[in-house]
């Protein structure tokens, strides 16, 4: 059994906001392996499987900051230990669009990452990183993370997040290391003057 949890914030006021990305994967594995997500104690959640796979998706319901209590309740509840864990999240080093596939480390500045490591006292834990970029010059990250995607960012994080769903099959379904060959590589794109032929 896998558990899934995507980390965000509650409420409607930042549903679209950046730092709920890894929220938004979850809603969309869910739309694509049919499962149906329901509001239940600290999660929106739901169970299923993924091929011979059972799989249990959570998006937490409580704020960003305090995702670890809730996180460590779950892995409590379904009997599991931090192997069977893999958390989704935004992150601000990675260009948009980018994906990273992360078997353990530090914080990095993520608050959310930061209560998970400090309630479940350790680093090793599988994260699906969806990058979100930088602030602009002179922009406080909090509010960055906290504010609406843009049109223009949505056209780029579209396909990253149905490749965010693969990545999360493919780490099912056929292991870490394969997974982080295929999405961790930085994908090639082709200069102007570069010959396409």
């Amino acid at each position: 059994m896998h558990l899934l949890v995507g980390l965000g914030n509650p409420g409607k006021a930042y549903a679209q906001t950046r730092h709920n990305v890894g929220m938004w994967v979850i809603e969309r594995a869910a739309a694509r392996w049919s499962i149906q997500l329901s509001s239940r104690d600290t999660a929106r959640r739901g169970s299923g499987r993924l091929g011979g796979e059972l799989v249990e998706l959570a998006g937490l319901l409580g704020w960003m900051n305090i995702s670890g209590p809730p996180l460590k309740g779950l892995l409590r509840e379904f009997d599991l230990t931090v192997n069977e864990l893999i958390v989704v999240h935004d992150d601000l080093d990675l260009e948009p669009g980018r994906l990273r596939i992360k078997l353990a480390g530090g914080h990095g500045g993520h608050n959310g990452i930061k209560s998970v490591i400090e309630t479940l006292g350790t680093q090793q834990f599988m994260r699906l990183k969806i990058g979100i970029g930088r602030p602009a010059p002179g922009q406080d990250s909090a509010d960055y993370v906290l504010e609406g995607v843009t049109k223009d960012e949505m056209a780029v994080l579209e396909p990253c997040l149905e490749r965010a769903v693969d990545a999360l099959e493919c780490v099912i379904h056929r292991g870490s290391e394969v997974a982080m060959n295929q999405f961790n590589a930085r994908e090639r794109v082709a200069s102007q003057g570069e010959d396409k032929n």
